[in-house]
């Protein structure tokens, strides 16, 4: 609250007048000598005061109600996040799924059972997630970070996970067929009971991955893996893996010397 310094009592307007020494400032020090004795009268008046405190309570009052109301606004937002993300279920797009996912795992929500299906996700950011039973089939997530994010028994197969950051996922239990992970670094991944047939593994990095639960990998692309663990590639190609050089895996045509 401001603290105004009381106003002493002005001069009578004839005691003023005697110390005027130019008579074309009168006018202007006459309008000051009103003021000063309405500022006199008002600090002297408590109802201002009082109205002073007032308004300090009232701010107090507004920060109490503010904090207090916190929970639900919290909660509010996160209505809103699920409602965009039910309401695009089954869509192409985005929908404004990416900020509303992000928002939801930004306040460790959980996004057990979350069904993203066909989904525009591309460089969305779902670090630490819980994701387990969720369903990504044929989603487009390119480019996006997934790291230390649960994916148990999830369904992946036909995304595109292309250059994607699962650095210590788990991914025990999921459908992976059919998803495009060229590129994408699957550093201690874990891969037990994973289904990985027909999928894309070209370029991908794969140190330290726990694979020796994988379920199945029929067809699936190991070309060019990065990093792989002692005795995983001679396991996968005799369990049905192949080493297909792809369009995207081809080394760039060398130009001509001129």
């Amino acid at each position: 609250m401001r603290v105004y310094p009381q106003s002493p009592r002005p001069d009578s307007w004839a005691a003023h007048r005697k110390r005027i020494t130019r008579s074309w400032t009168l006018p202007f020090i006459h309008v000051e000598w009103i003021f000063e004795w309405a500022a006199f009268f008002l600090g002297n008046w408590k109802f201002l005061e009082v109205l002073e405190y007032l308004g300090s309570l009232s701010v107090l009052v507004a920060v109490i109600f503010y904090v207090s109301e916190s929970g639900d606004r919290t909660m509010q937002r996160h209505f809103q996040a699920w409602q965009v993300i039910n309401t695009a279920q089954g869509k192409g797009g985005s929908g404004g799924r990416i900020e509303a996912l992000e928002e939801l795992n930004a306040d460790r929500v959980p996004l057990v059972g979350v069904d993203v299906s066909d989904a525009f996700l591309r460089g969305i950011r779902l670090q630490n997630a819980r994701l387990a039973r969720s369903n990504f089939s044929a989603a487009d997530a390119r480019n996006s970070s997934f790291r230390s994010s649960h994916f148990t028994d999830s369904d992946l197969h036909f995304a595109n996970f292309r250059q994607g950051d699962f650095y210590g996922a788990v991914l025990d239990e999921c459908d992976m067929s059919d998803a495009d992970f060229s590129g994408a670094d699957l550093t201690e991944a874990d891969l037990t009971g994973a289904m990985l047939d027909r999928a894309d593994l070209s370029n991908a990095t794969l140190r330290g991955i726990h694979w020796q639960g994988i379920k199945s990998l029929s067809a699936a692309n190991i070309y060019g893996v990065k990093d792989a663990p002692d005795g995983f590639v001679a396991w996968a190609l005799k369990n049905g893996a192949v080493e297909t050089q792809s369009a995207d895996s081809s080394p760039p045509p060398q130009q001509p010397s001129p």
